[in-house]
C-alpha cells in the first residue's frame, strides 16, 4: 500500500522533493500516471491532480526533482511524463524522440528575509539583482539598493545569497534574465538549468530555496509566485524593460505571456523573460510538459487524457494560484500538435 495523500516531503536535508498527488491512501493500479520534474508546476499540478483522481479515478504520482531531473526521467524513459520550466530546442526534442506543449504561465519573483520589511515594499532593478548574485554587492545597505528603495529602513547587514542546487527551470529563466540584464553575468555565469553560481547556498526544489530564505536572516532567493504566497514570504518589485516599477500578479504576469504567440513557434519553443511592455513582469516563463513519441500509444493516451482535462477544465485552479492560463486559442494550437506528433486528440 502507498499512501497517496497530497504531501509534499523533503528528505536528504531539503533533498529530493517526493510528492504524490492524489487522495486516500489506495494501491497503486493500472488508473495512475507517473511523472517527474520542475517544483514550480507543483502548487497547481497537486490541485489538478486532486480533482482528477476525484473525477476519474486516475491517481497522478509525481516526483518534483526538478526540471533538469525531469528531463534526464524522460530521455531515460523512466517515466511517461515530465515537466520542464526550460523548454528544449526543436532539435533537442528531435534528437531525444520528444515533444513538449505548455500547461501554463508562471511568474519567477525575488524574496527577502529582512526584519520591518514588508511584501512588495522593495523594488530591484536587474542590474542590481546581478550584481547581488554575481558578489559584487554584499551588503543591504549598498547604496546601489538605497537608491532603489527610499524611505526603506535597509540594515548593515550581510546578504546570504540562495540559489537552486538541483537542475532547475526556474533556475534557467532567472538567470535567462540575468543575462539579458547583466554583461558580465552573460559571459561570466550564462544561463542553464544549472550554472557555476559565483557564490551563495543551494536548496533544493522551489521549497528548498524558500526553506533556506525564511531560515536565514538577510537571505534571498527566487521561486515560483505561488510559493511566495502560500508560504507568505517576503516579495519584492522590479523595475522591467519599460522602466515601470512593476508588482508580481497575474496582471503582470498576463501582460508578458501577451507576447507569447506560440503559434509561431516551432514545437512551442518561446522564452518570456525581460518582455515589453509597461505592465510586464520581467521574469515570466511557460512550463512545459514533456512526453517521448516511442511511449506505448495507450499511455500516452492517458497522459494526452490528464493533459486534456487541465488544459480545458482545470484553469479556475490556475488562476486562484495566480499562475496564467493558457487561452484558448493555445489549447487548440497544443490539441493539433498532439494529432501531427502523436495521432492522438487526448
Amino acid at each position: 500500500m502507498i499512501n497517496l495523500s497530497t504531501r509534499l516531503s523533503k528528505t536528504c536535508g531539503g533533498g529530493m522533493l517526493a510528492i504524490a498527488l492524489a487522495m486516500g491512501s489506495v494501491a497503486v493500479s493500472a488508473a495512475s500516471l507517473t511523472g517527474a520534474g520542475g517544483t514550480a508546476i507543483y502548487p497547481v499540478l497537486s490541485d489538478w491532480a486532486a480533482a482528477y483522481r476525484k473525477e476519474t479515478g486516475t491517481a497522478i504520482n509525481y516526483q518534483a526533482i526538478g526540471s533538469g531531473g525531469g528531463i534526464k526521467q524522460i530521455e531515460s524513459k523512466t517515466v511517461p511524463f515530465a515537466d520542464s520550466d526550460k523548454p528544449l530546442t526543436p532539435n533537442e526534442l528531435r534528437k531525444q524522440g520528444l515533444i513538449q506543449f505548455p500547461a501554463v504561465i508562471i511568474g519567477i519573483t525575488p524574496v527577502v528575509h529582512l526584519a520591518g520589511v514588508k511584501p512588495g515594499q522593495m523594488v530591484f532593478d536587474g542590474k542590481t539583482l546581478a550584481n547581488i548574485y554575481l558578489g559584487k554587492i554584499t551588503e543591504w545597505d549598498d547604496p546601489r539598493i538605497k537608491a532603489l528603495n527610499p524611505g526603506v529602513a535597509l540594515p548593515h547587514l550581510r546578504i546570504t545569497v540562495v540559489h537552486r542546487s538541483d537542475g532547475s527551470g526556474t533556475t534557467f529563466n532567472f538567470t535567462n534574465y540575468l543575462a539579458k540584464v547583466s554583461p558580465q553575468w552573460k559571459s561570466q555565469v550564462g544561463s542553464d538549468t544549472s550554472v557555476p553560481w559565483p557564490t551563495g547556498v543551494g536548496g533544493k526544489g522551489n521549497a528548498g530555496v524558500a526553506s533556506y530564505v525564511q531560515q536565514i536572516r538577510g537571505a534571498i532567493g527566487y521561486v515560483e509566485y505561488a510559493y511566495t504566497m502560500k508560504t507568505h514570504m517576503i516579495y519584492t518589485r522590479m523595475k522591467n524593460k519599460a522602466g515601470t516599477v512593476v508588482a508580481p500578479k497575474m496582471k503582470t504576469f498576463q501582460a508578458a505571456a501577451a507576447n507569447a504567440d506560440f503559434s509561431k513557434t516551432e514545437d512551442f519553443y518561446l522564452i518570456l523573460t525581460d518582455q515589453p511592455g509597461a505592465e510586464s513582469w520581467p521574469i515570466t516563463a511557460a512550463t512545459y510538459f514533456l512526453m517521448r513519441k516511442d511511449t506505448p500509444r495507450a499511455k500516452n493516451q492517458e497522459v494526452l487524457k490528464f493533459s486534456k482535462w487541465f488544459l480545458n477544465h482545470g484553469q479556475s485552479f490556475a488562476s486562484r494560484l495566480d499562475y496564467v492560463p493558457l487561452p484558448p486559442r493555445t489549447v487548440r494550437l497544443i490539441e493539433r500538435y498532439w494529432q501531427k506528433e502523436l495521432g492522438l486528440s487526448g
